[in-house]
């Protein structure tokens, strides 16, 4: 999955943006790969969403605007209540003071899933030699 590179790479530059960038080397490959994994299954939930609202499985190529913004809108979503549940009820982790918050949720989860499936689209949009389409 094309995703999966850029959400390991974001995964990775985050990690000074959260405590477990104070712990061992172990823990830290641990909290990365289990991180990506979650990310991974969000990526295949929001496509799938995406296809449901653009009604179609190649919305990538067919209506690429309708796809990138339901699926956006619901790895937002989805982030915004993981983050919130597990820094905030659950104590699964928490955020370095360096990681900006708005209403205590960090930002840089949030701006993942803007700012990767749009990379992931133009990538692929890209290598497909496409136009996007509403």
């Amino acid at each position: 999955m094309l995703s999966a590179g850029y959400h390991l790479g974001w995964e990775v530059l985050q990690l000074p943006l959260y405590t477990v960038w104070q712990s061992d080397v172990s823990t830290i490959v641990l909290a990365v790969a289990h991180c990506t994994a979650g990310d991974l299954l969000i990526a295949v939930g929001t496509y799938a969403l995406a296809a449901v609202v653009a009604r179609t499985w190649q919305w990538p190529m067919r209506r690429s605007t309708a796809g990138i913004a339901s699926a956006m809108v619901a790895g937002v979503t989805y982030t915004a209540f993981s983050e919130w549940f597990n820094v905030s009820v659950r104590g699964s982790w928490d955020y370095a003071e360096a990681m900006p918050t708005i209403a205590g949720i960090g930002v840089s989860p949030l701006l993942q899933w803007v700012l990767v499936p749009l990379v992931v689209l133009c990538t692929f949009r890209f290598a497909t030699n496409e136009r996007f389409s509403l």
